[in-house]
């Protein structure tokens, strides 16, 4: 039935958000695709189901995501982060996945 939007969750309207952008890639698709913490409201189950479809969607797009989820950094093929070791001087720190797979089976 049909209800206003402001009566869903914030997982729900995250949700219906990246439905809509999803089911527009699909339709039309880009070469790439920024998505700026749409996981955030997202509980486990749900945010395994985005990185899924992400996961399946990235054979003909390059998404950059920008998460603090560890359930969809799991699913990245590269980590870009910024630490700050020294106060006032940060760092770009860059993490290809799978080197570091190849890297941690050897020792």
């Amino acid at each position: 039935k049909n209800q206003t939007i402001h009566l869903l969750s914030g997982g729900e309207k995250a949700l219906t958000a990246i439905a809509l952008v999803f089911a527009i890639f699909q339709l039309n698709p880009a070469p790439f695709c920024l998505l700026d913490e749409v996981d955030a409201p997202l509980d486990d189950a749900n945010t395994e189901r985005y990185a899924k479809l992400v996961s399946s969607m990235s054979k003909g797009t390059q998404f950059l995501f920008i998460s603090h989820n560890k359930i969809a950094m799991e699913m990245a093929e590269q980590l870009i982060g910024v630490t700050m070791q020294e106060q006032g001087v940060s760092r770009i720190v860059a993490v290809d996945m799978d080197a570091a797979v190849s890297m941690a089976e050897v020792y």
